[in-house]
């Protein structure tokens, strides 16, 4: 396994966002699974989607957000091609293949607000577009909302600092991402968690699945947001906290374009 890229930049704070917190303001819901794994039956080798070559990873988390909705929801996992990847990575964060410097990464919130506006290149030749619904910030520091993301969107889009001993073990799967080894943090990482259960959660990275401890997460998770995809809504009927599709869209007023 060659090099793996990070591209996280420093996160955003864009008070349109609506946040979880204030959607269940007054609300009472019951408390999300005990576990989920949506990646459960998913291949082992999911794609890097560039990630390995650039540092993508805000794009790359989302198709393989797809690669989950497909797979849960339609019943056949669909992967575009890299090509859709970088043309998202192109168009949404400014990086340009004819200028290595241009190479610099993502903010978490420019990409969902690309995906909510313009939507993702997809299908073999990226002329279809993909628009999400809408998205919804949850408490990084909540793991109990984290976990109610999971559940009702199918994956968490979340962004990590990342330290040195995930790199050192990038190859191994089953080295999960903990607190131990060195604690240098090297940059930031966008990827999607989709499995939970008591002491864990899983996330796609660089094609692959990890394991990631809870304290893990409490010492390195720096934003997290669910995202209400229209065809996930459609076979499943869940959405963000149980909002009518009406609901949702109408939390988007102050982030869709004009």
């Amino acid at each position: 396994m060659t090099s793996p890229k990070l591209g996280r930049k420093t996160r955003g704070y864009n008070p349109a966002i609506p946040h979880m917190s204030a959607l269940l303001a007054g609300k009472s819901l019951a408390p999300a699974p005990l576990q989920i794994d949506y990646t459960a039956g998913m291949p082992n080798d999911l794609g890097a989607m560039l990630n390995m070559d650039l540092c993508d990873c805000t794009c790359a988390a989302f198709y393989h957000a797809r690669q989950v909705w497909s797979f849960n929801a339609g019943g056949k996992m669909v992967t575009e091609p890299d090509s859709d990847v970088l043309a998202l990575y192109e168009q949404a964060c400014g990086y340009s293949p004819s200028d290595p410097t241009t190479d610099q990464g993502g903010v978490e919130q420019d990409v969902l607000t690309y995906l909510l506006n313009t939507g993702a290149p997809v299908g073999a030749d990226g002329t279809q577009r993909d628009k999400i619904l809408a998205f919804i910030e949850s408490d990084p520091r909540n793991l109990d909302d984290l976990k109610r993301v999971i559940a009702d969107c199918g994956v968490a889009y979340v962004g990590v600092r990342v330290p040195q001993s995930v790199m050192d073990n990038a190859a191994d799967v089953s080295v999960p991402w903990d607190t131990t080894g060195n604690q240098t943090i090297v940059g930031g990482h966008a990827v999607v968690l989709a499995a939970y259960d008591l002491d864990s959660f899983t996330c796609i990275s660089w094609g692959r699945r990890y394991k990631i401890t809870v304290p893990f997460l409490g010492n390195f998770l720096e934003e997290a947001y669910g995202i209400a995809d229209p065809a996930w809504i459609a076979a499943t009927g869940k959405t963000p906290l149980g909002m009518s599709v009406p609901e949702v869209e109408s939390t988007m007023r102050a982030l869709r374009a004009a």
